[in-house]
C-alpha cells in the first residue's frame, strides 16, 4: 500500500533552502490542475453529448409533467415545479420546496428532460423522507459558504509566508477551510447517486419510458453523476497536495 506521508516522498516533492521553501511540488500542482481540467472537460463533454442526443428523442410527457407525476406518486403535495432560466440550471431548493427546471427541460418532451426532472424530484423525495446524506449536506452549506469566502486569501497568504521561510500555520488554517469544501464535495456524491437511483426506479415502475428509453436515461444520469465524482477527486487531490506542503514545512521547523 502506498504510504501517503512517507518522508522520502515529501523530500522528493520539496526541498528547502536557507531562505525558505523551494517547492519542486509546483510540478505536482500543475499536474493536478491540468489533469483535473482535462478529465473534467472530457466527462462534461461526454455528459453534454448524451443530453444533446437524448434531447432529440421524444416521449409523450414534458419535464414539468414528469416532475409533477413523480411528486404525486410519492404523495408529496407541498413542492412546486417551476421553470428557471439558463442551461443545466436544474435543481431542487429545500428552503422553499421547489423543483427548479431549466426552460429546455421544463417544456421539453424528451428522454433527457424526463431523466433530469425525475432526478430533481429524487431530491425532493429525499427531503420528504429526511434522507441522512441530504440532511448532512444541508447542515454543511453555511460552513462551506463561510470557508469558501476565506479559503483563497488564506491559502495565498499561507503559501507566500512559506516562500519567505515563515510559519506554516497560516497554510494549515487554509487547509482546514479547504477541507470543508472537499468534505462537502464527497457528501454530495451519495446524495446525487441516490437521487438518480430513485429517479430511475420510478421511471421504470411508472412505465413512462420503455426499456430502451430507460437505459438512455440511465446513461445520461450516470455521466451527470461523474461530473460530481471528478470534482470531488480533484478537490481531494488539491487538499492532499497542500497537506504534503504543510507537513514538509513542519518537518523542517
Amino acid at each position: 500500500m502506498f504510504e501517503l506521508f512517507n518522508t522520502d516522498f515529501l523530500s522528493s516533492a520539496y526541498y528547502y533552502s536557507e531562505q525558505g521553501p523551494v517547492i519542486h511540488g509546483n510540478i505536482i500542482y500543475w499536474i493536478i490542475i491540468i489533469g483535473s481540467m482535462i478529465v473534467s472537460w472530457l466527462v462534461s463533454n461526454r455528459m453534454e453529448s448524451r443530453f444533446r442526443q437524448f434531447s432529440q428523442e421524444p416521449i409523450p410527457m414534458s419535464g414539468k409533467e414528469i416532475a409533477e407525476k413523480m411528486l404525486r406518486d410519492h404523495h408529496i403535495h407541498d413542492v412546486k415545479v417551476i421553470s428557471t432560466s439558463g442551461h443545466l440550471t436544474d435543481h431542487y431548493n429545500p428552503a422553499n420546496k421547489t423543483v427548479n427546471l431549466s426552460e429546455s427541460v421544463y417544456h421539453s418532451n424528451s428522454i433527457a428532460a424526463a431523466a433530469v426532472a425525475a432526478h430533481e424530484v429524487g431530491h425532493a423525495v429525499q427531503h420528504a423522507q429526511a434522507y441522512a446524506w441530504l440532511s448532512m449536506r444541508s447542515a454543511l452549506v453555511p460552513i462551506v459558504q463561510f470557508s469558501s469566502n476565506l479559503v483563497g486569501i488564506v491559502m495565498l497568504i499561507g503559501v507566500i509566508l512559506l516562500a519567505m521561510g515563515s510559519t506554516p500555520w497560516v497554510l494549515g488554517a487554509g487547509i482546514i477551510l479547504f477541507a470543508f469544501t472537499t468534505l462537502f464535495a464527497f457528501v454530495t456524491l451519495p446524495v446525487e447517486f441516490n437521487a438518480s437511483a430513485r429517479a430511475l426506479q420510478w421511471l421504470e415502475r411508472s412505465h413512462v419510458l420503455n426499456y430502451f428509453g430507460h437505459s438512455k436515461a440511465k446513461s445520461a444520469l450516470f455521466w451527470a453523476a461523474m461530473t460530481y465524482v471528478v470534482g470531488a477527486l480533484s478537490s481531494l487531490a488539491m487538499l492532499l497536495y497542500y497537506v504534503l506542503m504543510f507537513l514538509g514545512a513542519r518537518s523542517r521547523d
